[in-house]
């Protein structure tokens, strides 16, 4: 999947600021110039200039269109800025996950630790518009999910599920493995005829629609008009639309139901929440758990030291892609769940397999680009999305992140 070059001359200044103008070429840049070529120094990987000269000896080509520009870039907004290159046009690479897969695996040791201090003139702060409060997070998840359904239909399996799957072959049907991952939520969750379930963050209705299969009850919530709309649709033609209630709501206002709800599931819900509310995010579990319920949560995580070093940065994902979260530990969350009153019973960990579902859908995408462009996105969303998801790939190739199913329930 050869990654095609937009010049920044391209680029609409009005829908992509960040990535229009490009910064002057100061001391920062020359700066970062410097550290950049240190660092490619010591990773398997080669970089080509314009001029001929490609340093290194083995591995992915990393090709700099405009050097210049990259170290501008880098110089103002660190990483922020090493994405923002890619989507100009800056630099590109034919296998980009291979590349980002590099740079994952030494992201805690690319600056030398004498210089980390050079961290805090690029260290930029989330802007407040994006805290998570109830009409922040409105915002925020409008901002990703309700760009398109037909978009999110492009790249996703029949089940529209946007999360990672769980393999049992890493050549199998990826539907089939989607199904298997929500299967054994429900199971954690001891889902079954009768059951009441609360569903946290609705998606686009898969599982709300296998629980109701099984004969359960559910009360969906999302903040996704979008999701909502199409979910209540994929209910109608499942048949059990009578079974299904789905919710335009945020997790903060779910109106209790007697007795609490037998099971309450949340997939990659929690890193939209942001840390200042897991607490919160917490207590609603506790809340609406019945006494003898389960609580099945599917969420990404990375590892707690790395969480407690990048919990206040703002990123390029942030920027782009998912304003106001934050990755959890699974420490952290068990923490916050011990606070609660919640105790985990379970935990599966599969980050090998959302590399897997992450190749599936880019691939999707990029073979699909032209039915992309024809719903009305641009050439620099085409490279962003690109970035997007060879990003998190590379990601959970290198183990820098994970995915884990836990099973809590009340402390005893």
């Amino acid at each position: 999947m050869t990654d095609v070059l937009v010049p920044a001359a391209g680029i609409d200044p009005q829908r992509w600021p960040g990535v229009a103008a490009t910064p002057v070429y100061g001391m920062r840049g020359r700066i970062a110039a410097a550290l950049f070529r240190r660092a490619a120094a010591s990773l398997p990987l080669r970089v080509a200039y314009p001029d001929g000269t490609v340093t290194g000896e083995r591995g992915p080509v990393m090709r700099l269109h405009r050097p210049e520009a990259f170290a501008a870039r880098l110089g103002d907004a660190g990483l922020i800025g090493f994405g923002e290159a890619y989507q100009a046009g800056d630099w590109d690479c034919d296998d980009l996950v291979a590349l980002l897969t590099v740079f994952a695996g030494r992201m805690a040791t690319l600056i030398p630790p004498r210089l980390q201090w050079l961290r805090r003139f690029h260290g930029l702060r989330a802007p407040r518009s994006e805290r998570n409060t109830p009409h922040g997070s409105r915002r925020n998840i409008q901002r990703h999910y309700d760009l398109s359904n037909d978009l999110f239909a492009l790249f996703l399996d029949d089940s529209m599920t946007y999360s990672s799957a769980l393999f049992d072959d890493p050549a199998e049907d990826l539907t089939v493995a989607q199904h298997r991952k929500i299967d054994r939520l429900l199971d954690g969750a001891r889902v079954r005829a009768g059951s009441r379930v609360l569903e946290i963050g609705t998606g686009w209705g898969e599982l709300a629609i296998r629980a109701a299969r099984r004969g359960a009850d559910v009360v969906s919530v999302t903040l996704s008009t979008e999701q909502r709309d199409l979910a209540r649709r994929r209910a109608e033609q499942a048949g059990v639309a009578d079974r299904i209630e789905v919710r335009l709501c945020d997790y903060r206002e779910i109106e209790p139901v007697t007795l609490g709800f037998d099971a309450i599931v949340s997939v990659e819900m929690i890193e939209a929440v942001g840390e200042a509310y897991w607490p919160v995010y917490a207590d609603v579990l506790h809340r609406h758990l019945a006494p003898d319920g389960r609580v099945a949560l599917q969420m990404i995580t990375m590892a707690h030291d790395r969480m407690l070093a990048t919990r206040d940065s703002y990123t390029w994902i942030h920027k782009y892609v998912f304003p106001g979260g934050l990755i959890p530990s699974v420490p952290a969350v068990q923490a916050v769940a011990a606070r609660a009153g919640l105790t985990v019973t379970g935990r599966h960990d599969f980050g090998a397999d959302y590399a897997r579902t992450l190749h599936r859908w880019r691939a999707a995408f990029q073979e699909r680009r032209d039915q992309v462009t024809a719903l009305g996105f641009d050439a620099t969303f085409l490279r962003t999305w690109n970035f997007y998801l060879a990003y998190c790939e590379a990601g959970f190739a290198a183990g820098y992140l994970d995915v884990c199913q836990l099973t809590m329930g009340r402390t005893r």
